[in-house]
C-alpha cells in the first residue's frame, strides 16, 4: 500500500469537498431574499453585496487552490523529509523542521491574504488596516503559530513514548485541556495585535453592569478594542471562566449600534452562559480531540506512512501535519454536521433569553444592523448551512424570536 498517493487522492478530495462548497455558495446568490429580511439591503447595497460576495468566492476558490497545489508538490518530492535531514537527529529538531518547512510554505498565503484584504476589503469600504499592521501582523502570526504547533508536536511525541496504545485518551483529554488553555489565554493572547481601553463611565456601562449582575455574574471589566485599526465589521464577546466575566466591544460595534441593541448581544451572550453551552461546547470539542487522537494512534503505528514520504522512521512534526492537515480534514465535515446542529439550536434558545430580557425587537434591529455591517449573505443556501453554520439563518433567527415574542 503506497500511502504517499492514498494521501494525495484524500487530499484531492477535501479540495473537491471545498471547491463545492464554494460553488454552492456562488450559486446561491441568486435565491430570493426571505421576506423578513428584505430590509436589510437597499437595492444599491444589495448588488454591492453580490459582488463582495462572488469576488470573494472566486478570490477564495483560487487562493485555496495554490496552497492545496503547494501541499500536494510538497508530499509528492518528500520535501519534508529532504528539509529534516538538514536538521540535527533528536526529536526537537526532527519535528521543528517538518513544522518549519509548513509554515514557510504558508507563506504563499500572503500574497492572497494582502490582496484580500489591501484591495477586495479595501473596494467595498471595510479594510482599515495599514500596510505596517498587516505586515506586523503577519509576523507575529507566523512565530507564534510555529512555535505553538512544534510544541503540540513534542508533546505528541512524550504522550506516545509515555503511555504507548493509551495514547487515545491521553491524547484527547491533555489536548482538550490544551485547548481550554488556549481560550483561557485568548484574552492575553489578542493584546499582541490589539489595544484595549476601559469603557467610559455612562449609559452603556451601566446597562451591561445591570444586566450580568442581575444574571448572577459579575463584570471585572469592560473593554473596547481597536477593531477599527483593521476593519469596519462588528464584533463583540466576553471571556472569563465561573461567573467573573470581562466584555469586550469592538470600538465599531459602539459607533453601529444603540445602548440597548448592544444590550440585546449581551442578553444572546448571557443565555449561552445560564444554559450551560460553554460546558456542552468542551464536550463537543473532547469527542472531537478523541477522534484526533485516534488518528494519532493509526498514524503512530503505520510507519510505511513516513518511509512512503522518505523518512527513515516516525516523525512527530509530521505525524502531527498528517493528522491535522489530511485525516481530520477528511471527516471533520461529518462532525461539523452534528457540532453544528447542536450550535444551531443553542442560538436558538440564547435568542429567547434575550426575549425573556426584554429585548427581542432590539435582538433583532442589532442583527439586522450586524448582517449589514458584515456583509451577511442573507439566503445561503440550506446544504451549507446544515454542513457549515454554526447559527441559523438570520430569517430564521428572527422568526424564532418573533415567536418567542408572542
Amino acid at each position: 500500500m503506497n500511502y504517499k498517493w492514498i494521501a494525495v487522492i484524500l487530499m484531492i478530495v477535501i479540495y473537491l469537498y471545498r471547491m463545492m462548497i464554494s460553488v454552492l455558495s456562488l450559486l446561491s446568490e441568486k435565491n430570493p431574499i426571505p421576506e423578513n429580511v428584505s430590509d436589510v439591503y437597499d437595492k444599491e447595497t444589495y448588488l454591492k453585496w453580490r459582488e463582495y460576495h462572488a469576488e470573494t468566492n472566486r478570490f477564495g476558490m483560487i487562493s485555496f487552490s495554490v496552497s492545496m497545489f503547494v501541499s500536494v508538490l510538497l508530499l509528492v518530492f518528500n520535501v519534508y523529509a529532504v528539509f529534516a535531514n538538514l536538521f540535527p537527529d533528536g526529536m526537537f529538531w526532527q519535528t521543528f523542521s517538518v513544522i518549519l518547512v509548513s509554515s514557510l510554505a504558508s507563506l504563499i498565503d500572503i500574497p492572497f491574504s494582502w490582496y484580500d484584504t489591501m484591495v477586495i476589503e479595501e473596494k467595498y469600504g471595510f479594510n482599515k488596516t495599514t500596510a505596517k499592521t498587516f505586515w506586523a501582523d503577519q509576523v507575529k502570526t507566523f512565530i507564534i503559530s510555529l512555535f505553538i504547533i512544534t510544541g503540540i508536536g513534542c508533546l505528541l511525541f512524550a504522550l506516545h513514548r509515555l503511555f504507548g496504545d493509551w495514547l487515545i485518551p491521553a491524547f484527547a483529554v491533555i489536548m482538550t485541556a490544551l485547548v481550554l488553555l488556549i481560550a483561557f489565554l485568548y484574552p492575553f493572547l489578542s493584546r499582541i495585535f490589539n489595544k484595549f481601553t476601559p469603557l467610559e463611565d455612562g449609559e452603556l456601562r451601566d446597562k451591561l453592569t445591570a444586566l450580568l449582575e442581575k444574571n448572577g455574574y459579575k463584570v471585572r471589566e469592560i473593554n473596547v478594542m481597536d477593531a477599527s485599526r483593521r476593519t469596519t465589521k462588528s464584533n463583540a464577546y466576553f471571556s472569563g471562566f465561573g461567573k467573573m466575566k470581562t466584555i469586550v466591544l469592538y470600538d465599531t460595534l459602539i459607533e453601529t449600534l444603540t445602548p440597548d441593541e448592544i444590550c440585546a448581544v449581551f442578553a444572546h451572550e448571557l443565555g449561552h452562559g445560564l444554559h450551560g453551552d460553554t460546558l456542552k461546547n468542551h464536550i463537543l470539542t473532547f469527542f472531537q480531540m478523541a477522534m484526533l487522537a485516534v488518528f494519532a494512534w493509526f498514524t503512530l503505528h503505520t510507519v510505511e506512512i513516513f518511509t512512503d514520504f522518505g523518512f527513515a522512521g516516525i516523525n512527530y512534526g509530521f505525524a502531527l501535519l498528517m493528522i491535522i492537515g489530511l485525516e481530520f480534514p477528511l471527516v471533520s465535515p461529518l462532525a461539523a454536521l452534528i457540532t453544528n446542529y447542536f450550535s444551531r439550536r443553542a442560538e436558538y434558545a440564547a435568542d429567547a433569553h434575550a426575549v425573556k430580557e426584554g429585548y427581542g425587537e432590539q435582538l433583532i434591529t442589532s442583527l439586522k444592523s450586524l448582517a449589514k455591517e458584515n456583509y451577511a449573505n442573507l439566503s445561503p443556501s440550506p446544504i451549507i448551512v446544515k454542513l457549515e453554520y454554526s447559527h441559523p439563518t438570520l430569517s430564521q433567527r428572527i422568526d424564532a424570536i418573533r415567536n418567542h415574542s408572542s
